[in-house]
């Protein structure tokens, strides 16, 4: 989810991925800069959902949930 509680959306599983590592590297050099905690630089509450996109920009997955265009 981004900042607006809106769900991010990539073109593939490695993209989203790689958006992931580049987050967690992120925290880990905030931790190494004392801006972070050492647990809250590894605890890393993303993931990756398989998703349909719908032609009025709408979202939903394979558990039901639904997000409404944006």
């Amino acid at each position: 989810m981004d900042g607006e509680d809106r769900p991010l959306v990539f073109a593939t599983r490695l993209e989203a991925e790689r958006e992931i590592a580049d987050y967690a590297i992120t925290r880990l050099q905030q931790f190494m800069d004392g801006e972070r905690d050492f647990d809250d630089a590894i605890t890393i509450e993303e993931y990756i959902v398989e998703v349909d996109v719908w032609p009025d920009g709408s979202i939903s997955d394979e558990e039901g949930n639904y997000f409404a265009g944006f």
